[in-house]
């Protein structure tokens, strides 16, 4: 995944600048392309929110997984009041970066909300992550973890 976001930072969702190298390291990233103005994306949000919580803050040691949201909000206030409103304390990549429009060509993004689960060395795991988390919550996190190759004692 570093080497997806190698040489850009990335936001939090209060604002700050991220090193990506040290927030996604050793993770599975889920990236998030979607839009405030997209019904089903919003529909979807809450459901993304309480996964990543339950991963992160629920679990001991934490998940280590991370999402980072590309944004396809029409300005960067759209996406800083979908941020603030809606998401999970995640990732962005900032409004203005032109790399988005490469990210959703690499991931063949057509269509939003789309969660593609990637590894550290941005290869998918799986491009159907809304319908996994849907389907199956928590357990497809498991099988994440073990497509991505990373050991880590997590139990769910």
């Amino acid at each position: 995944m570093v080497d997806v976001f190698s040489g850009r930072l990335l936001i939090s969702k209060d604002g700050r600048s991220v090193d990506p190298e040290e927030a996604l390291q050793n993770k599975v990233v889920g990236l998030y392309f979607s839009a405030g103005w997209c019904s089903p994306c919003r529909d979807f949000t809450p459901v993304l929110c309480d996964f990543y919580t339950e991963l992160l803050e629920e679990t001991e040691p934490p998940a280590p997984f991370e999402i980072v949201f590309i944004s396809s909000d029409h300005s960067a206030e759209e996406m800083v009041g979908y941020m603030r409103a809606m998401h999970g304390d995640w990732l962005a990549l900032p409004f203005h970066d032109p790399y988005k429009h490469d990210l959703k060509k690499k991931y063949n993004i057509t269509a939003i909300p789309k969660l593609v689960i990637v590894k550290q060395t941005g290869e998918v795991i799986t491009d159907k992550g809304r319908k996994q988390i849907r389907d199956k919550g928590l357990s497809c996190f498991r099988n994440w973890l073990e497509a991505a190759d990373i050991f880590q004692n997590f139990s769910s």
